[in-house]
C-alpha cells in the first residue's frame, strides 16, 4: 500500500541544496557579472522553481543537470539568467541627470563637433523595459524643437530578453506614465482604444529613435560598431563586484567618443577603480 506521506512529499517543491547553490552561484557570477553570496539562496531558490515548473522537472539537481548540458546550454542558459536579473525602473527616474543632460551635456557635445549629419549616440546599458530609452526619446525629441539639424540615435540594451520583449511593444499600465509631465503625455503616449484595460503605448514618433538589442556586459565583444557619445549605466553595477566594475567601465570607457559623457545610478561610484573617467557632476563622468 502506498504511504500518503510519498504523495505529499512528491508535492513539496524542491529545495536547493548548498552545493548546487554554488554550482549556480558560480556560473551566473562567470556568464552575466552578479555576485550571487548565501544570503541569496532562498531569493535564488524561489526565482529557479519557475524554471523548475517551466521543464516539469522535480529537483535542483535534476535542473543543474540539464542546464549544463549541450542542450540546455543552448535553449535553458538564456532564462535562467533573465530569472535572476532585477528589473526595476521608472519614468523619469533621477531626473537630474536629463536635466544635466540637456543643459550641460548635450550642447558640449554638439559644440565640439564638426556639423554633420551624424546623430547624437547615446546608450542605455541597462534599459530593463524600457522607460529608461523611452525617456531619453522624450527629452531628446524636446531638446529639438528648433533645432531642425538635431538627430539622435539611442540604443538600448539588456541581458534580459523577457525585459526586452516589453520593451520593445511600447505598450505599458497607464499608472507606470505618472512620473511623465502631462503635457508630455499627450504629446508622446497614445491611449488604448479599448479603456477598460488602461493601456497607453509610446508613440512611433519615439519608438522608431530607440534600437533594442541584448548584450551581455561580460562579453569581451559587445557588439557595438558605433561610438557612443552619451552611456547611460544606472543602478546596474551594483550588483557586480569590485572588478567586475572596473572591467566594465573600462569598456564604457573605451566605447565613448572623446568628450563622451557617462551617467551612473545616485547609489553608485567610481572611486575606488582604476580608470580614467573625470567627474563633472554627482554621478557624471566625461572621458
Amino acid at each position: 500500500m502506498a504511504n500518503p506521506r510519498d504523495n505529499m512529499n512528491a508535492r513539496l517543491p524542491a529545495s536547493l541544496s548548498d552545493r548546487e547553490f554554488q554550482r549556480f552561484s558560480a556560473f551566473i557570477y562567470d556568464h552575466a557579472g552578479i555576485k550571487m553570496p548565501p544570503a541569496k539562496k532562498t531569493m535564488l531558490e524561489a526565482r529557479l522553481q519557475k524554471r523548475l515548473k517551466a521543464n516539469s522537472i522535480g529537483s535542483f539537481e535534476e535542473y543543474s543537470d540539464y542546464v549544463f548540458s549541450q542542450d540546455g546550454r543552448a535553449t535553458e542558459l538564456i532564462h535562467l539568467i533573465d530569472v535572476v536579473t532585477t528589473n526595476k525602473t521608472d519614468f523619469f527616474r533621477e531626473p537630474g541627470h536629463f536635466d544635466f543632460m540637456v543643459k550641460t551635456a548635450l550642447p558640449n557635445i554638439l559644440a565640439a563637433r564638426v556639423p554633420s549629419r551624424d546623430p547624437v549616440r547615446i546608450w542605455s546599458a541597462g534599459c530593463s523595459t524600457g522607460e529608461e530609452p523611452y525617456t531619453m526619446a522624450i527629452v531628446l525629441s524636446e531638446f529639438a524643437v528648433g533645432r531642425p539639424d538635431f538627430r539622435a540615435a539611442i540604443t538600448a540594451s539588456d541581458i534580459c530578453t523577457q525585459v526586452l520583449q516589453t520593451a520593445r511593444t511600447g505598450i505599458y499600465p497607464e499608472e507606470r506614465t505618472d512620473p511623465i509631465p502631462l503635457n508630455l503625455k499627450k504629446k508622446y503616449l497614445m491611449r488604448s482604444r479599448e479603456k477598460s484595460k488602461s493601456l497607453v503605448r509610446i508613440c512611433p514618433q519615439l519608438r522608431s529613435m530607440v534600437s533594442f538589442r541584448r548584450i551581455n556586459f561580460m562579453d569581451d565583444d559587445l557588439g557595438l560598431t558605433e561610438k557612443m557619445d552619451i552611456i547611460f549605466c544606472r543602478n546596474v553595477v551594483i550588483y557586480f563586484d569590485k572588478p567586475t566594475q572596473q572591467t566594465l567601465m573600462r569598456k564604457f570607457y573605451k566605447q565613448l567618443k572623446p568628450g563622451g559623457y557617462l551617467f551612473i545610478g545616485h547609489s553608485e561610484t567610481l572611486s575606488g577603480l582604476d580608470v580614467d573617467f573625470k567627474a563633472v557632476a554627482s554621478t557624471v563622468y566625461r572621458k
